[in-house]
């Protein structure tokens, strides 16, 4: 067995945290305009959902397969950080060729790359908390990592519309192409993804292997014993699972239709014309909002986390304000208002990129810990592949193409997620 890790600083933990920023500076920019870039090139609102299943199918498939084969890694680079490293530079690469799509299927197929190369930086940092960080500071590792999460996406979000509104860049483009101001803004988000993630792999050393931990194996021994994982997770994360399908679920439809819905409900445009390209840029903005304000409510969890509050109600009381956000959405005459609504949003947005993991963290054995955060994965995936399957007919045939209602429902799924959080076991009890 190893010895517990060693209590870190608080400058330390930033060090190990860092590369999310970049992560998450890439992550924000195609959540806020990869439903534009389709519509860009072609796409109609009812087939977005669909083009948006890169995201989840590619996080089904590769955080269970890379954390299980991060739990059995070890080079002169390190458990985690040979993973951070190969899917930053893939990441980039597919960022700055993503705004040169000439059609809507070349923009598609580099979304997957995008994501499955997203995905195979993001998932061992859950595990790197795990790993470096002693049970009492978990929670406070994940606070801060929502922390950068959020500072990653209020400049990411809000790119575009600041490059055109400083002069930097035109936001307008011809009918079938993506404006130049989108070109930009993927290339810096480029060579942040990549910084952030070198800082992170040249600042945190890892701590080689205990005796005893998992060696690696074949391809067919380790399926069996990732289905085997599967099917024995701890009963936590079976009920944390309840939580993250309907919290995601509300997220996702928000991610694939606020933008659309408020270009053409507050703004009145029609994809092309200027008045669509002021309420993307606008979407922008409140993407910025609700990620700034997550970026800020994570210094108070951090406060509240080395305090002791409870993970569960820090996030039952994001969810709640999540859901009330959402839920507003359609009562705002004028755009300005919005931002009111993104307030609420944020402080959910916070507290889901950090309390489930801190609630999982503790109840997971210590030589799985990338295996199951890859598992935990499914939870936030497979409602993403339902709305991405089922939005689309969903807004055609059953709401006339109101992408508006969409966005409402999430607020609803918000609220279901914040009531299921009361069957999930904490302390004592999730480790028993």
């Amino acid at each position: 067995m190893s010895p517990p890790a060693p209590q870190l600083s608080l400058p330390a933990i930033w060090n190990m945290s860092f590369g999310f920023l970049g992560i998450q500076f890439g992550w924000g920019l195609q959540m806020a305009n990869m439903s534009a870039i389709y519509q860009y090139l072609g796409a109609s609102e009812s087939e977005i959902p669909l083009l948006w299943l890169a995201a989840p199918v590619t996080g089904l498939l590769v955080q269970p397969i890379v954390g299980y084969c991060s739990d059995r890694t070890w080079t002169r680079l390190g458990r985690r950080r040979p993973y951070f490293l190969v899917g930053a530079i893939c990441a980039s690469l597919a960022l700055i060729a993503m705004p040169n799509s000439s059609s809507l299927w070349m923009a598609a197929g580099l979304l997957w790359v995008l994501d499955a190369s997203v995905n195979v930086s993001m998932e061992p940092f859950r595990a790197f908390v795990g790993d470096l960080l002693p049970p009492a500071q978990r929670q406070v590792g994940f606070a801060m990592q929502s922390l950068l999460i959020g500072l990653g996406a209020v400049l990411s979000s809000a790119l575009p519309w600041l490059l055109t509104r400083f002069g930097l860049a035109s936001g307008d483009a011809a009918a079938g192409t993506i404006p130049q101001s989108v070109h930009l803004a993927f290339y810096v988000g480029a060579a942040v993804f990549i910084s952030c993630v070198l800082w992170t792999i040249i600042s945190t050393k890892e701590y080689p292997p205990a005796p005893g931990a998992p060696q690696a194996v074949g391809p067919g021994q380790a399926f069996t014993e990732i289905f085997a994982g599967v099917r024995a997770m701890p009963r936590t994360m079976r009920r944390l699972a309840v939580v993250q399908f309907f919290s995601w679920l509300g997220l996702f439809c928000m991610w694939i239709y606020f933008t659309p819905a408020i270009a053409h409900s507050l703004f009145g445009g029609i994809p092309g014309s200027p008045e669509y390209q002021r309420g993307v840029e606008w979407g922008g903005v409140c993407f910025a909002v609700y990620n700034g304000v997550a970026f800020a409510v994570a210094f108070g969890l951090v406060a509240l986390a080395r305090r002791g509050v409870p993970a569960k109600t820090l996030h039952r009381t994001g969810l709640l304000c999540a859901g009330a956000g959402l839920l507003t959405v359609a009562v705002w005459p004028t755009p300005e208002l919005l931002l009111i609504s993104m307030v609420g949003v944020g402080i959910g947005w916070a507290t889901i990129l950090s309390m489930p993991y801190a609630l999982l963290a503790n109840s997971i054995p210590a030589t799985q810990m990338g295996f199951y955060m890859g598992v935990f994965n499914f939870f936030i995936v497979l409602p993403q592949i339902l709305a991405a399957t089922v939005l689309g007919f969903v807004v055609k045939h059953l709401l006339g193409g109101s992408a508006l209602t969409v966005v409402v429902a999430g607020g609803l799924c918000m609220v279901i997620a914040a009531a299921a959080l009361h069957w999930v076991p904490e302390g004592d009890e999730a480790k028993a």
